[in-house]
């Protein structure tokens, strides 16, 4: 394998792997790198959502892959590898909602799985992506977390934990790579408008016994801005911590939110 973007990290045509980038935040990614001139592969264990995103997106390199799957990510990552040579930018982006239970009724197979989305697949992702990073001496990780993992969130506590998780190990990675060249990262979105959180507003409500009209004007009025934002303001924060601007930011949690003021309604 040729080492990649030695020099001058960030620099020239950047190669961006993104986990979870059928649908979504990182779709919106994905697009806002393409729109950048970047080379640009995604992984999704959605195939459908993975063709329509290639349809949509021509230039996309698209991998049906479980991002808890050390193999198939292996096998997504190797071949892309051998496409590119190294790796820019990797988005660890995989994650699930979890249930939507008081912490008494959560079963534990849906507690694991929320926990094996969300934060093995940021630790598979981070592994992955080190060995090429660290041979190159550049390179950027960015985990997605929420403002989950910096407040708790009731009625959520895998999802919560699951986020919290992601913050502790981006700040253990950040120290480990940061002599390699290696800056890491965690954004943290707030209420994101979309399907995904369309369907966490029904489930919620009807735990909580309000309406879902209730529950979306509930989390609105927790940000300072008192609006949801979208997965493309998500989307700007990875290309702008990707960017050469932002070549001395590490370690970082950079909240995408309007400003959590509360999290209870």
């Amino acid at each position: 394998m040729t080492p990649h973007n030695t020099e001058t990290p960030n620099t020239g045509t950047q190669h961006i792997f993104i986990t979870a980038g059928g649908s979504g935040i990182g779709l919106a990614m994905a697009k806002a790198f393409l729109d950048t001139g970047a080379q640009v592969a995604i992984t999704d264990s959605n195939s459908d959502m993975l063709a329509a995103a290639k349809a949509a997106h021509p230039a996309l390199h698209i991998f049906t892959a479980d991002a808890t799957s050390e193999e198939q990510m292996q096998t997504a990552f190797d071949t892309v590898m051998n496409m590119w040579g190294g790796l820019d930018v990797m988005m660890a982006n995989a994650g699930i909602a979890g249930p939507t239970a008081s912490i008494e009724d959560v079963k534990l197979d849906d507690w694991q799985r929320c926990l094996a989305v969300n934060l093995d697949g940021s630790f598979l992702a981070a592994k992955l992506a080190t060995p090429v990073m660290k041979a190159q001496k550049s390179g950027v990780i960015t985990l997605t977390s929420s403002t989950a993992g910096q407040w708790g969130y009731p009625y959520r506590s895998p999802y919560a934990a699951a986020k919290w998780g992601i913050i502790g190990l981006m700040k253990t990675l950040a120290m480990e790579l940061g002599s390699s060249g290696i800056r890491v990262n965690a954004i943290c979105p707030g209420s994101v408008e979309g399907e995904r959180m369309d369907g966490v507003i029904v489930r919620e409500a009807a735990a909580r016994g309000i309406t879902p009209e209730e529950l979306r004007q509930g989390y609105a009025d927790c940000a300072s801005l008192r609006r949801f934002v979208t997965a493309e303001d998500v989307a700007d924060m990875a290309v702008f911590l990707a960017s050469p601007q932002a070549r001395s930011i590490t370690g970082m949690t950079m909240s995408v939110d309007g400003h959590t003021e509360k999290v209870t309604l």
